[in-house]
């Protein structure tokens, strides 16, 4: 054939599956991308929303489902969009046994994206869309550099925002506003450290 009636295909997760198992890769948009290695401030924030997810709403009670949750695994949405959120979860009275396997084909109830300035663009545009495609209820957008949280829950026409908020101690973010949450930890504040106020 002639190379230029060559015809690329998007990428599938067998384009994937030739790497080694811990590369950084993701599929967006049907292109293969590398996941970049976050910043200590980046890292550190994934790890206290996944703690505290855990520790708060894993096993749910009080007529509350209990959740799934995972930092760093792919997750294949559509063929052509496999992603590896910050932290995912996955309620359990949708999914009783534990999502497992590489990529999780089951999709999640939540997803966290902390976002970054060579990312920003591509979690806000195309992956936020795919996530709206693909069902995932609620999303939230963490912003380190201005210290805020954004809650997003799907609807008819795609996500609405539900919940903003900067460092507050006691914040109600949906899908987990049953119990406050201390927002401000995610960005770094120590429990004796006051949050500066809203707009500073």
């Amino acid at each position: 054939m002639n190379a230029a009636y060559t015809l690329t295909l998007p990428a599938t997760f067998a384009d994937l599956a030739a790497n080694p198992d811990d590369a950084r890769l993701e599929i967006v948009a049907g292109e293969v991308v590398e996941k970049e290695l976050a910043t200590y401030e980046h890292g550190d924030c994934q790890g206290l929303i996944i703690s505290e997810t855990n520790r708060r709403f894993r096993r749910g009670g009080d007529g509350r489902p209990g959740w799934w949750f995972a930092s760093e695994v792919l997750v294949e949405l559509f063929d052509h969009e496999l992603y590896i959120p910050d932290v995912a979860g996955w309620r359990r009275d949708r999914h009783p046994e534990r999502p497992s396997g590489r990529p999780v084909r089951a999709r999640p109830d939540w997803v966290c994206e902390i976002l970054s300035p060579s990312t920003a663009n591509r979690d806000l545009g195309v992956k936020r869309a795919a996530y709206a495609a693909a069902g995932v209820e609620h999303l939230w957008f963490v912003n380190l550099e201005h210290q805020t949280l954004t809650a997003l829950r799907l609807g008819s026409e795609g996500y609405v925002l539900v919940y903003t908020t900067g460092p507050d101690r006691e914040a109600r973010v949906p899908p987990f506003d049953h119990e406050p949450i201390d927002v401000a930890q995610f960005f770094g504040l120590e429990p004796e450290e006051t949050p500066p106020p809203a707009g500073a």
